[in-house]
This record gives C-alpha cells, structure tokens and sequence, in this order.
C-alpha cells in the first residue's frame, strides 16, 4: 500500500489526520506543504488539488481531498480501526452526525476568530476594531457553549457514546487548538476542559508531536503578552 498525506500542522484537519494515522500505525508518507510560503499556490500542488487547500491524500494514485471525505474513504478501506471509525450503523451514524455538523458548528467559528486575531495582523498587517473583534469572540463562544452542553456533558466521556473517543472527538480536539493561539483558551468550559484531556492523553505521544508547531506559537505569544 501506498499513501501520502499532503498536509501542514498549522492546518486543523491536517493535524486530525497526521495524528490519527500515526496513532493507528498506518505506514504513510507526510508531504508537507507550508501554507505560509504559499506552496499550496504552487503549479506542482495545484496538480494535486486544484482546490490548492489541505490535506490531501494520494492512495496508491487515488486522490482525495477535504478530510471528512477522506475520513470516510479511509474507513471504507480499513485503514481506520473499527474502534475509531464504527462500522455498525448507528454508531457509524453518531460519528458522522458530528462530522457533518462541526463545519459550521465549531470549526467556523474557531477559525475566523483565530483568523482576525492572530494571523490578518501578522499577514496584512490588519487589526480589527475591538468591537468587531468581540462580535467574533461571541459567535465563536456561542458556538464552543452549544458544543459543551449539547456534544458534551451528556453522560458520556466522548462524542459518541463510549468509553474511547473515535475520530470525532479527535477532529474537534484539533479545530479547538486554534484559538489558543490567539490567546483564548476553550478549556475555560468545564466538559471541553475534562474532555480535552482524555482526548489528548488517548492520541499521545502523537496528539503532542502534531501539535509542536502551534504550541510553540503558543508559547512565543504568552510570553509577548506577558511584557506588555
């Protein structure tokens, strides 16, 4: 078998399956294309995804983007195990009952705010005013609010119910992850908070080892913060 996963772990969805793959053993090839050099501009990755976004993967010439569509091909071809991916129906269901909502659930919302805070500045050079900054921050709570209370918090430890967490709970890990770098932390809210870390210690050492990069962006803004 071969397969190729073109990505950048600045990227959320990259990340989710960068970790993912690692985690379940799977003998793929990272490519790596850095957004902030604009690669994915470049004439050789548009061939591969005329989209010119992440992830990718290449499956034995089979090309695939978005990585929900990718999750589930993955599964179909068993490379995803059956305890992070069910087969049976229902669960299978739940899992992408999830999938589907989070786009404009929780990762929208995650992004844009990241987006204004943190990377128009340091790309444009643009700062939005503090009132439009908290109208994101707002839409972005109210969104981490419903999936504290309507995902989480339920009984259960994960997404869907179960003792282990499936590629949901992995994919919401990841977008969460995001506005940390602007300086919000989503582990304010009480069952994101229990439930991150049980995700993260299920994924580890390889939630850790997708996430060096943005920890470390992480750790370069708390101390700029820190001297102001």
């Amino acid at each position: 078998m071969s397969l190729s996963l073109y990505c950048d772990l600045m990227s959320q969805p990259s990340r989710a399956l960068y970790i993912l793959l690692k985690s379940i053993k799977c003998n793929f090839e990272p490519k790596f294309v850095h957004l902030r050099k604009a690669e994915h501009y470049s004439e050789e990755f548009s061939a591969i995804n005329r989209f010119q976004k992440v992830p990718v993967i290449d499956h034995n010439g089979f090309i695939l983007t978005e990585s929900v569509a990718i999750l589930k091909y993955l599964s179909r071809e068993n490379i995803i195990p059956e305890s992070l991916y069910p087969k049976e129906s229902k669960l299978q269901a739940r899992v992408e009952e999830f999938l589907e909502w989070q786009h404009a659930g929780i990762r929208l919302h995650c992004a844009m705010y990241f987006r204004v805070k943190y990377l128009d500045p340091i790309l444009f050079n643009k700062t939005l005013e503090p009132r439009s900054l908290a109208g994101y921050e707002s839409r972005m709570e109210n969104a981490l609010t419903e999936f504290d209370t309507k995902w989480l918090g339920r009984g259960t430890d994960f997404i869907v119910a179960g003792d282990k967490p499936t590629v949901a709970d992995l994919l919401a890990a990841c977008e969460l992850e995001q506005p940390r770098m602007a300086g919000y932390d989503p582990a304010k809210f009480k069952n994101i908070s229990v439930w991150w870390s049980k995700v993260r210690d299920h994924f580890n050492p390889y939630y850790d080892e997708g996430h060096v990069i943005i920890n470390k962006v992480i750790k370069k803004q708390s101390k700029v913060v820190s001297k102001v």
